[in-house]
């Protein structure tokens, strides 16, 4: 009986550890399309570092990829598919603050559609140094939304960005 009960309160002690070493996801960040999309711009900004690396993985499915899209010096298009954690270890530690200036969404059933316009900046409250469009796809499964994948292209001379992923 004393080898159950010591059994019980190591393996009690062990999780109360484990979950307060990662919080993550949390409720707020998964529970709505809002509160998801918030927290994926949130997890990308910051000041020069590491950033929020753990936060990031519970706001993706397991399985979720990540696509770059964009154009050589040369002007060819270009794709780069990768893993969340292929992204995770090509992610700069420069300061970066992105944030969402327009949003359009889609929904059918369980699944989403978001084309995200953001503009970025190397200092909160800087100047604008670029924008573009996200085109994230998001999953619920009755208990939480999931970033499924998402892609990205920035806007340049030869891709403005249309009037209707711009606010008004």
């Amino acid at each position: 009986m004393f080898l159950r009960s010591s059994v019980v309160v190591l393996l009690t002690v062990t999780v109360t550890t484990l979950l307060a070493q990662n919080p993550y996801p949390l409720k707020e960040d998964v529970a709505t399309l809002d509160g998801i999309i918030n927290a994926y711009y949130e997890v990308v900004s910051g000041p020069e570092g590491p950033k929020q690396t753990e936060r990031d993985k519970s706001l993706h499915h397991p399985s979720a990829n990540v696509m770059i899209t964009g154009t050589t010096k040369t002007g060819e298009p270009f794709i780069r598919t990768m893993t969340l954690k292929e992204f995770h270890a090509n992610t700069p530690t420069d300061a970066f603050y992105e944030n969402e200036i327009h949003r359009v969404t889609e929904q059918f059933g369980s699944i989403s559609h978001v084309w995200s316009t953001y503009e970025f900046r190397d200092t909160p409250g800087g100047p604008v140094l670029g924008r573009g469009i996200n085109s994230i796809q998001l999953y619920n499964d009755g208990e939480r939304w999931w970033v499924l994948n998402w892609v990205y292209d920035s806007e340049r001379t030869s891709n403005p960005i249309p009037a209707k992923y711009l606010p008004e």
